[in-house]
């Protein structure tokens, strides 16, 4: 799911990126008033698992890969502010060193993977587990719809950038004015 460089416009990028940062300021004001300082090493082994877990794509239809991402699993255990920040230091380190995605698209990668994929997936998670006990199949249940859910949406909303950059923006003979240099 990760988007590489040249795939979306700049103009996307930099609205994707402006998104991104504002919604990770906002999580990073919410988690310093809601994280205690003792769960850090939790979080930073979140992220690490995150950063692990995407590291094995799976071979899908059409040339491309899949792979986890581990957002729902870090919302559903310290909320999606939380997990926001997780998956970002993940996505942050797989675009600088392993060049998983692109570092112009990395605020839209944080966009899908690390915004919209934790909040909808603790929505969901919310939903069906509500308020049962730790040990309550509803949880399980509730965390395995939420993992799909979440991962799905996400998946859509890169497809969706994806499908609106030939809408939008065009040459000025009337082409599709991306590059693709993936």
């Amino acid at each position: 799911m990760h988007i590489p460089d040249g795939y979306l416009s700049p103009q996307t990028d930099a609205v994707l990126g402006l998104i991104s940062a504002s919604v990770l300021a906002a999580a990073a004001k919410k988690t310093s008033k809601t994280f205690s300082a003792k769960n850090i090493p939790l979080l930073s082994i979140g992220a690490a698992f995150s950063f692990t877990i995407m590291m094995f794509n799976v071979p899908i239809p059409d040339g491309t890969t899949a792979h986890a991402i581990g957002g729902s699993l870090l919302a559903i255990l310290f909320g999606p502010w939380t997990a926001a920040i997780g998956v970002t230091i993940a996505l942050v380190i797989q675009a600088i060193f392993f060049g998983d995605g692109g570092i112009l698209a990395l605020g839209a990668n944080i966009f899908n993977m690390g915004i919209i994929l934790p909040f909808v997936s603790y929505a969901i998670f919310s939903i069906i587990a509500g308020k049962s006990e730790i040990s309550s199949k509803r949880r399980w249940i509730g965390a395995a719809i939420a993992g799909y859910i979440g991962l799905t949406v996400a998946a859509v909303s890169a497809g969706t950038e994806f499908g609106l950059q030939p809408l939008l923006f065009h040459s000025a003979n009337g082409t599709h004015s991306i590059a693709r240099t993936g």
